[in-house]
């Protein structure tokens, strides 16, 4: 990269959602969740280009706080990567027609045994643009009560018997950058959930903000 390159004023300074043409998709395998396809790519003067990656639903999370300044995490089993992962409530945007704000409501209910008060979208982004359609969206909830015992989620799989912890938001913050957290979703939400503070929670978004980088909510 030249040290002669133009700066970027704080105006220009955001992503462009602009989808270039494509002239022909190949699904090479129907997953049980998410597909992996081929497009065929028109990207203008530079040519025509074929992409493989995975067709995936998109996603949300939450960091949840309590009035102690501590967050919830939860721990799963990852076999791709081999690790139990220190992880944030989330799950899939796979129930048509549920708004994100409420899917991230159900998966706090059905992992964490908790409902929130108060919502508010804390940061967006891409899980691997890459190679990956994923988008996440996560929020921060506040004003936390138990979900009553007889109203809890029986866990299964991977989320049976799993644990659920809290831990002080400047400790998390130590462990991502000590290299003892791992999950992308955890890393970014801690890190954006202590700046968000450290800014007197300015930077937050209503619950239901426009989420045009996910395709079903443009």
């Amino acid at each position: 990269m030249s040290l002669d390159a133009p700066s970027l004023s704080a105006h220009e300074l955001r992503d462009r959602l602009e989808s270039r043409p494509v002239s022909e998709r190949e699904v090479l395998l129907e997953g049980m969740v998410w597909d992996v396809v081929r497009d065929t790519v028109d990207l203008g003067e530079a040519g025509t280009v074929r992409r493989e990656y995975v067709l995936h639903p998109g996603a949300v999370g939450t960091v949840a706080m309590d009035d102690k300044g501590r967050i919830l995490l939860v721990q799963q089993y990852r076999h791709p990567v081999g690790h139990y992962d220190w992880e944030l409530p989330a799950g899939l945007l796979d129930v048509e027609g549920e708004p994100p704000w409420e899917a991230a409501a159900r998966e706090l209910h059905e992992e964490a045994d908790l409902t929130a008060g108060t919502w508010n979208v804390l940061v967006d982004h891409f899980a691997s643009p890459g190679g990956l359609s994923e988008v996440l969206r996560l929020f921060l909830a506040r004003d936390l009560a138990s979900v009553p015992h007889e109203e809890r989620h029986q866990r299964e799989a991977e989320e049976h018997g799993m644990p659920v912890r809290w831990v002080d938001l400047n400790e998390a913050v130590a462990a991502v950058l000590t290299g003892r957290l791992h999950n992308p979703a955890a890393i970014i939400g801690i890190l954006t959930a202590y700046a968000a503070r450290e800014l007197d929670w300015g930077t937050l978004r209503p619950y239901d903000a426009p989420w045009p980088e996910h395709p079903a909510y443009r």
